[in-house]
C-alpha cells in the first residue's frame, strides 16, 4: 500500500489514461490482471517522489570525483550526521545520485499547522523549503519559531488566509516558522492576489499556480508583456519574501540543493540526463536544442562537448531565454548561443542574410538536433494532483508535429535527431514515433547508448523490433515500499543503482537518423 493515495486527476483524464494502458495490445501481451496492475501502480508512483536525487557534474569546470567529495560533506552537513551515500552512475560518469530516505512514518504531526499549494507541496517533497508565496493557510496563533506541521493541499480548496482547513490535505513534513502568521499574510501595501499558471518546458507541466500580490486591484494577464512583468515581479517577491517554513523533518528527506555548488551542479532528473548522452553531440558539431528553456539539457550537450563547436539554444519566450543565458554563464560555458524564438518558425524562406547567426536558419544546417517537445507532463514525480482537463491534455500532438517537421528539415542527411518528453501518453510518444516514420521515409530508428529505461509500449502499431529501440521509463516497474537508513546501508551500491533507473519519473526517448534529403 503506497504512503500517499494514488494521484488525483479529473475523471475524464483517468478514463483516458486507463484506456491508454488497458490498450488491446497490452492486453494482449500481458494479460488483463497484469496490465490493470501496472496501471494501478504508476497512478500510486506518480503521487510519490523518485527514490534519488539526481545531480550533474559540470565536468567543464571540476572533476566527477573533486564535486562528489564536496557534496558528500554537504550532504553529511544537511542530514546532521546521518550516512548517506553519494553514488557515481556506472553508465553516466558525470551523474551522482543521493539516495531518498522515506517515507519517514515516524514523524509526530503538530498541532500548528500550515497549508501550502499542491506544487508547493510537491517541490517540499524534493527537499525544498516552504516560500511565503507557496503559504495558502496557517493557525491562528502562529508564531516565528514556533515548530508546524506542513500540509499539502492537493484538491485547491482551501482559501488564503485561512486560520483552519478541515478539508482534504496530505501531511508532507514538519519545520520551523520562520515568520507568524501576521508577518505572512500582511496587507501592508499588498491587498489582492492574482493566480497565473507560467509553463516550464523543461518540467512540461505547470510550474507554479504563482500569486502576485497587487496593490487594491485584481489584473488580467492577457499579453506575453504583461506575464514577462508579472514573472520578474514574483521573482522579486520571493527574493524579498523568502522563506516561510524551513523543513527540518519532512516526510521525504531529500538535501537541499539551491545555491550548492552552484557552478559545479546542476540539479536534473536521471532520464533528462540520460537524453544527452543518446544525442551524442562531438567537439566541433552544430547542434541545434529547439525547446531549451531553462537550459539544463543546453549545457548539458555543451559540456560533452568540451565546450566546443556551437550549441543553437531556442525558446519563444524571453525570459527563458535569458535564463539559458545565464545558467551558461554560471557553468562558463561559451559555445552556447540562445535566441528567442519559435521553433516552428525556425526554417529560413530562401536565402539567409549574410552574417545572420539567429535563427531563422537554413536547411540541413545542424549535425544533431534536439527535440525535447513541450507536453502533457504526466511523468513528473511527485505530483498527487493534476488538474488539467483532457482537452489540455491532449493538445500537444499537432505542435509537436509541426516541431518534429521543422526539426527533419533543419537536419542534415546523415545527421542525429533526438526526441524526447516527459510524459506517459501513447499519443505523445510512440504514436509520434509511428507517425514520423510513416510521415519522413528519410529517417530512420537507431539504437541508443546508454540503456537505462525499458522498451517502448505496445499500443501504437509499432514492431517488437522498433520498441525495443526506444526508451520509456516507466515508474510502474518499482516494487520499492521506501527507504530508511538501516536498508540503505544494508543494500550493494549496484542494486541501489537498478532501483535509480527505475524508480524516476516517466520518460520517454526516440532517436532517429536522417538517411537522405528527400
Amino acid at each position: 500500500m503506497s504512503f500517499f493515495s494514488k494521484i488525483l486527476l479529473q475523471r475524464e483524464v483517468e478514463e483516458y489514461l486507463g484506456n491508454v494502458f488497458r490498450n488491446k495490445e497490452l492486453i494482449s501481451a500481458l494479460g488483463t490482471l497484469e496490465a490493470e496492475r501496472k496501471y494501478e501502480s504508476l497512478l500510486n508512483r506518480l503521487s510519490h517522489p523518485p527514490a534519488f536525487t539526481t545531480v550533474r557534474v559540470n565536468t567543464h569546470l571540476a572533476s566527477v570525483k573533486q564535486v562528489k567529495n564536496l557534496l558528500f560533506e554537504e550532504i553529511h552537513k544537511q542530514f546532521k550526521g546521518l550516512s548517506v551515500p553519494v553514488l557515481q552512475h556506472p553508465q553516466l560518469q558525470d551523474i551522482l545520485l543521493i539516495p531518498v530516505i522515506g517515507p519517514r512514518k515516524d514523524l509526530q504531526k503538530q498541532s500548528s499547522e500550515v497549508i501550502v499549494g499542491a506544487q508547493c507541496g510537491n517541490s517540499v517533497l524534493r527537499g525544498a523549503h516552504v516560500f511565503v508565496p507557496g503559504i495558502i493557510s496557517a493557525s491562528k496563533c502562529m508564531k516565528a519559531g514556533d515548530v508546524v506541521s506542513v500540509y499539502s493541499d492537493i484538491e485547491g480548496k482551501c482559501k488564503r488566509g485561512a486560520k483552519e482547513f478541515l478539508g482534504t490535505k496530505v501531511f508532507i513534513g514538519n519545520g520551523i516558522s520562520e515568520l507568524s502568521r501576521s508577518e505572512i499574510f500582511s496587507s501592508n501595501g499588498s491587498l489582492n492576489y492574482i493566480s497565473i499558471t507560467l509553463m516550464s518546458k523543461e518540467e512540461c507541466a505547470p510550474l507554479s499556480l504563482i500569486s502576485i500580490l497587487l496593490k487594491n486591484k485584481k489584473q488580467t494577464i492577457t499579453s506575453q508583456s504583461s506575464i514577462n512583468c508579472v514573472t520578474q515581479k514574483f521573482s522579486e517577491c520571493l527574493v524579498k519574501r523568502g522563506i516561510g517554513v524551513r523543513m527540518t523533518d519532512p516526510v521525504y528527506l531529500s538535501p537541499s540543493l539551491d545555491n550548492v555548488l552552484s557552478s559545479y551542479l546542476f540539479l536534473q532528473n536521471l532520464p533528462s540526463a540520460v537524453v544527452s548522452h543518446v544525442l551524442n553531440p562531438q567537439p566541433g558539431e552544430r547542434i541545434l536544442d529547439m525547446c531549451a528553456a531553462p537550459g539544463g539539457k543546453t549545457t548539458h550537450l555543451a559540456t560533452l562537448m568540451h565546450d566546443q563547436g556551437e550549441v543553437i539554444a531556442m525558446d519563444k519566450i524571453a525570459n527563458k531565454v535569458k535564463k539559458i543565458k545565464q545558467n551558461a554563464a554560471l557553468l562558463q560555458l561559451n559555445c552556447i548561443k540562445a535566441f528567442c524564438c519559435d521553433g516552428t518558425k525556425a526554417l529560413a524562406i530562401g536565402k539567409k542574410e549574410d552574417g545572420q547567426e539567429g535563427p531563422p536558419f537554413s536547411a540541413e544546417s545542424f549535425d544533431r538536433i534536439l527535440l525535447d517537445v513541450p507536453c502533457s507532463g504526466m511523468g513528473q514525480r511527485p505530483n498527487m494532483a493534476y488538474f488539467w482537463t483532457l482537452k489540455e491534455v491532449t493538445s500537444y500532438q499537432p505542435l509537436q508535429r509541426k516541431l518534429f517537421s521543422m526539426a527533419v528539415k533543419l537536419l542534415k542527411p546523415g545527421g542525429t535527431l533526438v526526441y524526447s518528453t516527459c510524459t506517459i501518453t501513447l499519443s505523445e510518444n510512440e504514436e509520434q514515433v509511428a507517425w514520423a516514420l510513416e510521415t519522413f521515409p528519410c529517417l530512420q530508428l537507431q539504437s541508443q547508448e546508454p540503456r537505462i529505461g525499458g522498451e517502448g509500449m505496445m499500443g501504437a502499431g509499432l514492431s517488437l523490433d522498433q520498441l525495443k529501440l526506444l526508451q520509456r521509463f516507466d515508474p510502474s516497474s518499482v516494487t520499492s515500499r521506501g527507504m530508511d537508513i538501516n536498508s540503505l546501508q544494508d543494500s550493494r551500491e549496484e542494486d541501489l543503482i537498478l532501483l535509480a533507473n527505475k524508480d524516476c519519473i516517466g520518460f520517454f526517448i526516440a532517436k532517429f537518423i536522417k538517411l537522405n534529403s528527400k
